[in-house]
């Protein structure tokens, strides 16, 4: 945004409206809390629950056209527009937290960052990595923000 633009003005300039977009810049230097993201019904909603890091790595940045995704069936990125908001865990160190992404083809948008409950710590974070969310982990979030 260049100094003296207000912030709508920046927003009617923009061809396809992102739904994350408003919100992402008016928190530019902080991410959701799990708390807050329970409240942001539209970003829950838009959640990949089944979307991996390396699934979005081949997908976004090989420019997928990846058959055997979801099913089998092909999916194919078409442009920037095109985007998957889905979780990974990183274990890198401690403590070890949880972010939600939001990556097309130019960009990894952090959304949200909480800490992996220490019930998950061992079953998930044994080695060091950044992982999908599986089994009593995913189910687990997913009772929290309240998806069937």
């Amino acid at each position: 945004m260049r100094t003296g633009e207000s912030y709508n003005n920046v927003l009617k300039n923009i061809k396809k409206p992102d739904p994350y977009l408003k919100k992402y810049h008016e928190r530019i230097y902080s991410m959701f809390t799990l708390e807050e993201l329970k409240k942001e019904r539209e970003i829950v909603n838009n959640i990949d629950w089944d979307m991996t890091p390396e699934m979005a790595v081949r997908l976004y940045l090989e420019w997928g056209n990846i058959s055997g995704l979801y099913g089998g069936k092909k999916v194919t990125i078409q442009s920037k527009n095109d985007y998957s908001t889905y979780f990974v865990v990183n274990c890198w160190e401690r403590p070890y937290y949880i972010y939600l992404i939001k990556r097309n083809s130019q960009e990894a948008i952090d959304l949200a960052r909480f800490e992996l409950p220490k019930q998950f710590e061992r079953p998930v974070c044994e080695l060091k990595g950044v992982y999908a969310l599986e089994g009593e982990l995913k189910e687990w979030l997913k009772k929290e923000l309240k998806v069937s």
